[in-house]
Formats: C-alpha cells, sequence, structure tokens
C-alpha cells in the first residue's frame, strides 16, 4: 500500500514539475470574470473558471478596510501552474463496471490545462463550462462545471458528470479541491492574523461541512456545506511540488485538501489497509446518464455561531457531551436538531455502544443517551449512523478509552516502569529517566538525527514531563520514588545544572553527534542522517526558553504531592516548590539571554499555578520566597505589557501554541483586549465538530517533522496543542457560564489527551490523520505537554443549558429537577467541579471527589469526598482533604458560599478530615 502512494506521488510530482517548466497556464493573462452575490465578491480567472478572490460582503466587508479575501489572491501569480490546486478544479477515479481494482484510471483537471470551453450562462448561473479540454482523453465521463446561485440566492459550485459511452461507469472517487488562502509564507505576522484563515473539515457524510475560519477569530467564517447527495466521505490531502514558492507543504503553508463524495477506488487500493472514517462509496452511471455533484458557499455570523448558520440552511446540527471522546465508565449523551426526523441509528463496530432516546432534548432537540457495555478491546473508533426521513445520512464520530482514572494508572505505570531508562555506561548521562519511547518495535529511543530529542525541548521532555504530572493527578508511592530518583540523579546535574552561575540553566539537549567525544559510543548512520545534527556545543546551550518550562512543571508537580501527601517524597516539599521558581526566575533573567521569554510558552499556565501557591504558602523564613513570588510577578508582567502591544510571538512564523500563557497573564493583569485577543485567536483554530479527532483539536501540522516517527506535514489529531489552547476556553468559560461553546470546545480539548494512551499505557505524541494512515504515531515525542493541559483543567462542570437540561461534562447525572441535580464524578482527576448556576469552582488540593449534590433554590452544595479517586490503580490516600472554593463568576442572585460548619485553613485550603474513609461537606451560598 505505501509502495503504491509512494509511486503515485512521484509520478504526480513529475508531471507537476514538468508541467511548471513550462509557461504558466491557469491563464492569468487574460484577466478575470467578476460576480456580486448577496454574500460574496467572487472572481474567477477568465481562461479556467476557477476561483481567484472570495471577498465576504455586508458588515464582514468592512475587515481590514475591504481587503480581506478568504482567497490567496496575492498569491495566484505563484501558483498558476500545472498541478497548482484551485477552488473548482476536480479529481476523479473511474472504470468500467465489472473491471479490476487496478484499472481505475485518474482523472485530475489541475495536471495538465487548457482553456476550458465556457458555455452559455443565464438565470442564476454565473459562469460554466465544459472540463473536456483539461481532463485526460481516457476519462469515460464529461463533466460541466457551473458557478450559480441557488434558490436561496447562495453561491454554489455544481458538477454534473455524464457518462457518454456505450457501457456503464462506476466513479470510485469523485474530489473537490478546497484551497483558500492559507499561505502564511513571506508574510509578517500582522499580515498573516489579518488576511489568512484556516480551514477544518467535519467528515460526516451528508451532514459534512468545512469551516474556513479567518485567524483573527472576530470575522464571520466560510461554511461550505453539499449540494444535494454530495457526502462528505474523507478529506485527502493534495500532492503538489513543494520545492517552488510558497513552499506547498512547509511550516508556513501546510497545503490543500479535497472533499472527497466517493472513495471505493482509494480504498481498493492505497487505503486498503486502513479503517476509513466512513464506509467507502461509489457511484454507476449507465450510458447517457447523468449527476450532479455540488457545494454551497455560506457566510456565517461568528464562528460560536456556525451551528446556527448550518440549521438556517438546512442542515442538522449536533451536540455532544461530554464530547466525542468517552470512557467506557461514562454516560454521555447526543442531541441532533433536524428540520427533518430521525429515522434510524446505526453503530459500527455493532455493539460497542449502547444508545437510548432520552427526554431531555428541548427547543427541537431530540436526545440520545451512549453507554458503553464493555471495556473490553478499548481503545477502539466508533461510529454513529444517523439517517433521517429527507434522505440525510449522517456520521457522528467517536472515540471510547478505558475508564479515565484506569486510563492514567495505566499511563504511569508505562511511563515509570516500561519507558524508564537505567544504563550506567550511557555517555550522555541519560540515566536513569522515563526516556523516549517506539511503540511499534517497544524499544527505547535511543538515537535519533534529532538531538532535541534526549530529556529536553518538548519531544524529549515529553515523556517525564507526563510521568511528572500524572503524579501530580493521581500519586503513586512507588512511581513517585522512582521518580524522585530521576530528578536527583538525572534532571537537577545533567538536564538542568546544579551549580556555578549557570546554576538552574536547562540545557537544549544532553544528547548530541560528536563521535570523537564518545569514542566507545555506536551511532547508527545506517538509519539515521545525522548531517546537521547538534553536536554538544550546540546541544548544550541554555537558551531556549520553552524547556525551561517543562522543568519547572517537573518540580512544581512534586511540590504538589510532597506538600499533599508529604509521606510519598524524600525531600522537603519547600525544595521541590525553590527549584521551580528559580528555574522560572532564571529564564526571564535578562542577563542569562534565554530566547523567546518574550514570546508565549508552552504549559506556562504551571507558571501561573506556582506563582499563586507563592501566594498562598507565605514562608519569608524559606530563602525569601514571598520576595520571590513578587519577582516573579514582576516578569511575568513585563512579558505582558509587551504582548498588550503586539500580536503574541513564536519561534515558528504561526503558531497555536503563544496563546495559552498570553491569555493566562493577561487574564491575571487585567488586560482585557489583550486576554480576548488570544482568546479569539484560539476558537479561531480549535473547532467544534461531531468528530472526536477534530472536535477541541487545536491546529497543529508540523510536529511531526520534529517529534514524530512518521515524518510529514499533516493536520495532527490531538497533538498537544489540544489539552494546552483548552486551558483559556475552560478559563474563560468560568468567567463566563453561559457560554456553552466555550465549554464544548474546552472540554473537546482537555478529553483529546486521553484518546493517545492506549491499552497498556503508553502515549503517543499525536493521530496520523491523512486517510491512507489514521493511527497514532509510533514516537511518544512530545506527548507531554498534552497531558499538562489535560491535569490542569479536567473535571466535572455541571450545567443547566436551556436546550438539554441539567448536564455534566465529567460526570454522570444521577437525578434531577428543576432546582435540584446530583452528580457523580467521572473525569480522570476528581479534584474539580465546576457548577455553572452559581459561577462556583471548587477544587482539590488532595482527596477526590465522589458525588455532588446542587440545590438552585436553597444555594447549597453537597459534596462527598474521597481520599483517593474510585479507579486510580495503587493511588495514593490524601491523609485529609484539602478543598478550595472560588467565585470565578458574577451570577445574578449568586453571593458568595462558605461552609456550614467551621474547617481550620491552610494555605487558603479547607482541610477536611476523613471519617472511615469518606467525608461530607455542605456549602451554603449567602
Amino acid at each position: 500500500m505505501r509502495q503504491a502512494l509512494f509511486l503515485y506521488l512521484i509520478l504526480h510530482h513529475f508531471a507537476i514539475a514538468l508541467a511548471q517548466s513550462q509557461v504558466p497556464t491557469l491563464g492569468l493573462q487574460d484577466g478575470y470574470l467578476t460576480f456580486d452575490t448577496p454574500s460574496f465578491s467572487i472572481q474567477l480567472v477568465k481562461d479556467s473558471q476557477t476561483l481567484a478572490s472570495l471577498k465576504p460582503k455586508g458588515s464582514a466587508s468592512q475587515t481590514n478596510n475591504g481587503t480581506f479575501d478568504f482567497y490567496p489572491l496575492d498569491r495566484l501569480v505563484d501558483r498558476q501552474y500545472n498541478g497548482n490546486y484551485q477552488l473548482g478544479d476536480i479529481t476523479f477515479r473511474v472504470r468500467e463496471v465489472g473491471k479490476s481494482t487496478d484499472s481505475w484510471i485518474n482523472g485530475d483537471s489541475s495536471v495538465s490545462r487548457k482553456t476550458v470551453s465556457s458555455l452559455t450562462s443565464s438565470g442564476s448561473t454565473l459562469a460554466a463550462a465544459s472540463l473536456s479540454n483539461t481532463l485526460p482523453n481516457n476519462s469515460l465521463i464529461d463533466v460541466v462545471r457551473r458557478w450559480s446561485l441557488n434558490d436561496n440566492r447562495v453561491l454554489t459550485l455544481e458538477f454534473e458528470v455524464s457518462n457518454p459511452q456505450n457501457f456503464a461507469v462506476e466513479i470510485g472517487s469523485m474530489g473537490f479541491p478546497i484551497a483558500f488562502n492559507t499561505i502564511f509564507t513571506g508574510r509578517t505576522a500582522a499580515d498573516t492574523n489579518a488576511n489568512c484563515s484556516l480551514i477544518d473539515p467535519y467528515i460526516g457524510n451528508d451532514a459534512g461541512f468545512i469551516q474556513v475560519t479567518p485567524l483573527l477569530g472576530t470575522q464571520p467564517p466560510l461554511i461550505i456545506t453539499p449540494v444535494g447527495k454530495t457526502p462528505f466521505e474523507a478529506w485527502r490531502f493534495l500532492p503538489e511540488n513543494t520545492a517552488n514558492y510558497p513552499y506547498y507543504q512547509s511550516q508556513t503553508f501546510e497545503g490543500y485538501y479535497e472533499w472527497q463524495t466517493h472513495t471505493l477506488a482509494w480504498a481498493e487500493n492505497e487505503w486498503k489497509n486502513v479503517t476509513p472514517w466512513n464506509v467507502p462509496t461509489s457511484e454507476i452511471l449507465d450510458p447517457s446518464q447523468s449527476r450532479v455533484y455540488g457545494l454551497e458557499f455560506h457566510l456565517g455570523t461568528t464562528i460560536q455561531e456556525v451551528d446556527d448558520t448550518l440549521y438556517q440552511n438546512g442542515r442538522p446540527i449536533t451536540t455532544g457531551i461530554p464530547g466525542y471522546i468517552v470512557p467506557s465508565d461514562q454516560t454521555a449523551k447526543l442531541f441532533v436538531k433536524h428540520t427533518s426526523k430521525v429515522q434510524t441509528l446505526s453503530v459500527d463496530p455493532p455493539g460497542i455502544l449502547k444508545i437510548i432516546r432520552n427526554s431531555e432534548g428541548k427547543n427541537g432537540y431530540v436526545g440520545y443517551t451512549i453507554t458503553v457495555p464493555s471495556s473490553q478491546g478499548l481503545p477502539e473508533r466508533a461510529r454513529v449512523t444517523i439517517n433521517y426521513e429527507d434522505s440525510i445520512s449522517q456520521t457522528v464520530h467517536y472515540f471510547l478509552t478505558q475508564p479515565s482514572t484506569q486510563t492514567i494508572s495505566n499511563l504511569g505505570d508505562f511511563l515509570i516502569n516500561t519507558q524508564w531508562f537505567e544504563n550506567s555506561t550511557d555517555p550522555f548521562h541519560r540515566s536513569p529517566s522515563v526516556l523516549s519511547y517506539d511503540r511499534q518495535v517497544n524499544a527505547h529511543v535511543t538515537n535519533d538525527d534529532r538531538a532535541w530529542y534526549r530529556l529536553s525541548d518538548e519531544a524529549g521532555a515529553g515523556s517525564w514531563l507526563a510521568a511528572a504530572m500524572k503524579q501530580y493527578a493521581q500519586p503513586n508511592a512507588a512511581e513517585v520514588s522512582k521518580y524522585e530518583t530521576y530528578v536527583n540523579k538525572t534532571l537537577w546535574g545533567s538536564v538542568q545544572l546544579n551549580n556555578g552561575t549557570t546554576m538552574y540553566g536547562v540545557r537544549k539537549s544532553v544528547y548530541f553527534y560528536q563521535p570523537n567525544l564518545v569514542p566507545n559510543y555506536y551511532y547508527p548512520t545506517n538509519e539515521y542522517d545525522f548531517d546537521g545534527s547538534w553536536n554538544q556545543a550546540a546541544s548544550y546551550l541554555l537558551n531556549r526558553a520553552y524547556d525551561y518550562v517543562h522543568v519547572s512543571a517537573a518540580y512544581w508537580s512534586l511540590y504538589r504531592v510532597g506538600r499533599n501527601y508529604p509521606d510519598l517524597v524524600s525531600r522537603p516539599w519547600q525544595w521541590y516548590l525553590n527549584q521551580s521558581l528559580q528555574t522560572v526566575l532564571y529564564t526571564t533573567n535578562p542577563a542569562n539571554e534565554v530566547g523567546y521569554i518574550t514570546d508565549g510558552l508552552m504549559g506556562e499556565t504551571v507558571w501561573r499555578m506556582l506563582l499563586s501557591d507563592l501566594q498562598r504558602e507565605l514562608m519569608p523564613d524559606y530563602r525569601g520566597l514571598t520576595n520571590d513570588a513578587s519577582t516573579l510577578e514582576a516578569a511575568m508582567a513585563q512579558r505582558e505589557k509587551l504582548w498588550s502591544t503586539e500580536r503574541f510571538g513564536s519561534e515558528m512564523a504561526w503558531d497555536s501554541t503563544g496563546q495559552e500563557g498570553v491569555y493566562m497573564w493577561a487574564k491575571y493583569f487585567n488586560d482585557s483586549t489583550t486576554k480576548i485577543n488570544a482568546l479569539n485567536s484560539i476558537i479561531a483554530y480549535q473547532p467544534t465538530v461531531p468528530h472526536w479527532g477534530w472536535n477541541g483539536n487545536a491546529r497543529r501540522y508540523w510536529d511531526n517533522l520534529y517529534g514524530g516517527k512518521l515524518r510529514r506535514i499533516e493536520r495532527q489529531i490531538h497533538h498537544y496543542g489540544s489539552g494546552l489552547n483548552a486551558l483559556p476556553l475552560i478559563s474563560e468559560f468560568q468567567s463566563n457560564p453561559t457560554n456553552w461553546y466555550l465549554l464544548r470546545t474546552g472540554y473537546g480539548g482537555l478529553s483529546g489527551p486521553l484518546s493517545n494512551i492506549d491499552y497498556g499505557g503508553f502515549a503517543a505524541a499525536s493521530f496520523h490523520s491523512w486517510p491512507d494512515t489514521l493511527i497514532f504515531d509510533g514516537y511518544s515525542g512530545d506527548y507531554g505537554p498534552n497531558f499538562v493541559g489535560h491535569a490542569l483543567n479536567v473535571g466535572t462542570y455541571i450545567i443547566n443549558h436551556p436546550d438539554f437540561g441539567w448536564q455534566a461534562f465529567g460526570g454522570t447525572v444521577l437525578s434531577s429537577s428543576s432546582t435540584q441535580v446530583t452528580v457523580k464524578t467521572m473525569d480522570t482527576l476528581r479534584r474539580r467541579i465546576f457548577i455553572a448556576s452559581f459561577g462556583v469552582l471548587l477544587t482539590l488540593d488532595a482527596g477526590a471527589f465522589s458525588q455532588v449534590i446542587v440545590d438552585t433554590s436553597k444555594h447549597t452544595i453537597q459534596l462527598t469526598i474521597l481520599p483517593v479517586a474510585e479507579g486510580a490503580v495503587n493511588g495514593a490516600s490524601a491523609p485529609v482533604g484539602r478543598l478550595l472554593v472560588e467565585s470565578t463568576a458574577d451570577v445574578a442572585g449568586i453571593g458568595t458560599f462558605s461552609l456550614s460548619t467551621k474547617l481550620s485553613v491552610d494555605a487558603g485550603a479547607y482541610v477536611v478530615q476523613f471519617n472511615r474513609g469518606v467525608a461530607s461537606v455542605l456549602l451554603r451560598g449567602s
């Protein structure tokens, strides 16, 4: 299968390179056709009738002084050649009915362009053309393309496909390239943010759609839906020549994909070893028969109102609670709304889900309760097919995991035991440690030409960072003891310097390629190309701020363990707290010249929590920590002041990593403008769709080059952007508890890191989204930051929604009435409960929530607390519970909550004593 795809790519790239060595073929020299519709101003290239410009009208047209364009008109001169895909192109595979699987004939209107044959346009048709001139002579089918307005005056792109043969023709692939301005190459950060967009799919068959969201997050999105029966069956990457400007498939230009309506021809060949998202189909056209495929283009209002745009245009919409990644011990809900009734529901694989209609849906929504009968064979993908009476068939895609507390128990065991690396002769001082791992061969990754893959940077630190955060989330005595060995022998002294003027500096890597310094070490030059790999001097540089976050997070995690479970650690908790602090202060000290400190850093929400802990502890006698807290606060204030004057940056041309830190510190320093800018940016690249892979999945597409085993540019599924970018979304929801969109998207992001953990506890960096692959990467890579996001904000979020009633993200509603709800906490940590009706966040530093009863008429909260979360294998029991109560939002009629009985307070937390392994706490609102 891979050989066939490789050959296809080679031939395709050769054809493109040959074409581009000749004259331009798109026909820009002959000008454009210009049209106006109620929503858009449009330009088509006259010779090809492919799209050249798509500018929104109305209030949206005022953006960027009326210059905003969904299409890259300003890059068209660089992309006018054969093999450069444009919106309006078509690809297909056809064969005579009854022929073999290898007899498909490829058609692609971009490969060898010629001026299309224009047809007469009248009425609602803006432009029409026969594509015969620009398709292969043996295509078997004829294609007529029309740009038109439908009965509702909505812009439509239609392809009428007919069979001129005297035999039946089977269409095994029908694809529509989707090209918009996702090109960051050669642009400033301001230009990129103001003029570019991102493209995200919902691969949901007839209910599928594409949303094109401007990067700023404040402009109306473009929503693309099918015309008639044009199901969105797959999302296929379109290969192009990468060598020419603007560098297709690079960090500054991910490349384009196509909406595929039929996929049988690919499923029989290049994808035959893969379970696809949807059932592959084909279409048979008898002689002289024709049919129409097409797409509609809708201008939405806001990104958060995409569902409204869909519903207003006759498309079904769905809401999944808690989302589409579901641990097997949780009860999920699915709410469906459409103008046509549901006819049938089915599940694939059969029996993996149990779906029962409930009465919870309101205002046109129909509700379903979803349970997982067995955890055997999990994790696993699942597909729910909803057939409506109007013949629309929708697919909703789930990912089912083992129970969440068990999942991270498995994670901790795998990290601390299977990934534990011990080799006293290792010349790079990596022993002992939690080292990167290759799941496909079940071995440590001890060598790689990417030197940063060794104990620092995201790819190198990922595993030991996840191991640290797992102890914060679910401490285990044996695992903590072993992890302290890593800290004492390797982290402190090898990864991080422990003496001299550069004490607390963090190396970029402890591994390097310099054979003369390690003459007895074997570098596998037959496996890796070490040209350009870091030598010792490059690896030992202390100048990458991102690396310091991971080290400080490890110390902070053990501080939290020692503070709340004192018998588990060998060092005083104060030592770990100070180590975390001093690591941050080294980073922010200008004299140390640590690079990227002026950018937002992945996972630096830990620094915000560190500052809070320092302020809570108030320890003037221990190395002046109170004063140092002020120093930390001042350093963060200086960074935030810079962000308030410019768009937050990154080491990359565009990134989705800095917004988390920018949001958190802007919120802390009451800079609402910068905070909202960061939040809107996240909303633009973190979609909400009924598909576990894209729901809450912050856009990442190049990190497999730096941390993956399969190295390629592609839309990554639940890379670390998911967990980290969920933090601002959830934080903002806590401040605005009626904005359900933030919760839906944020909880989807928080859930993402669970999907990466396999049955044995191995956590992969990301899932490969190309339809020829659809597997998790073999390397552990940079998974750690993803779990940081999960651990720092996952919890049970209780809402009373106007369309769905009482619901719990991360919990199970046991009973409810109009004013009262009882919820069983079922999330990974069982340490956070947020009650939206009150705007109250309850947090446990130690112990685990089991159940909560909320009464909105009496303004009471009844909590049941246990020493350890149920299902946490070998989890440590807390000696006491430590409860924090925080009002995060001003809710009308709701005052502050206090305990009905007096409890002692330690560092801002109520100390809860257990009686026979359980405690009950009642809070009353004023």
